[in-house]
């Protein structure tokens, strides 16, 4: 039994580690959209449920990583990155926050070794999705 085979069958999804049949309660709105997705890749619902879930948990994963990262950033270096994130430059920030464009390129660079990043544009990629607007105000 696969790993994946385990956590579905220990998750109450698959019922016996027998052949593989899942039972989801889905919105209508979340079948239509599994409907689709097969149809236009050609293939059956049921081979797409693990690969979708597969594909679910890594991004989740992956989020939750980003947060672990956001969350070692000390305040000032947040509130940096976030200005960074709106496209701020460095004597903008600088300006804004109060402090030296010397500060505000050391507490880049901090969050750039904490993120594992090298670049403003890989910082701002890295973190596209999130909402940064509370910084605006």
């Amino acid at each position: 039994m696969s790993i994946w085979d385990r956590f579905l069958y220990l998750i109450g999804l698959r019922p016996t580690p027998g052949p593989r049949t899942y039972r989801f309660d889905v919105s209508d709105s979340l079948q239509v959209t599994l409907s689709t997705i097969a149809q236009d890749e050609g293939r059956p619902e049921h081979e797409l449920i693990p690969e979708l879930l597969n594909a679910g948990l890594t991004q989740y994963t992956s989020q939750e990583r980003l947060w672990k990262r956001w969350e070692t950033l000390s305040a000032r270096e947040k509130d940096v990155v976030a200005l960074v994130c709106l496209e701020y430059t460095n004597s903008q920030i600088a300006a804004r926050l109060n402090i030296s464009p010397d500060t505000v390129k050391a507490r880049l660079g901090n969050a750039f070794r904490k993120f594992g990043v090298h670049k403003r544009s890989d910082l701002r990629l890295l973190l596209a999705h999130w909402d940064f607007s509370a910084w605006e105000r």
